[in-house]
């Protein structure tokens, strides 16, 4: 096998792991909304507190979400690296 080319496995392995990195970031980000949503609905998403409480909730769930994604494929590259 040449030397500088990725097997199969290991492309099927690196397709497994971005799509669990996809898929918890989606549930990391979810959560995050979802802990700031309540406070919002009870304070009411019409008052400036409520409309604070979601956009915060969005730009902390955007930022966990890269943040889970980022962090799972670089500890997938540095597994790769190391041979495991």
């Amino acid at each position: 096998m040449d030397m500088g080319r990725e097997s199969r496995w290991e492309k099927d392995a690196m397709t497994v792991e971005i799509g669990f990195a996809l898929v918890t970031a989606a549930v990391l980000a979810a959560l995050v909304f979802g802990v700031l949503l309540v406070p919002a609905l009870l304070v009411g998403v019409n008052e400036p507190a409520g409309k604070a409480l979601l956009t915060a909730g969005a730009v902390l769930a955007g930022l966990a979400a890269v943040w889970r994604v980022v962090r799972v494929l670089v500890r997938f590259d540095r597994a790769r690296r190391q041979g495991r």
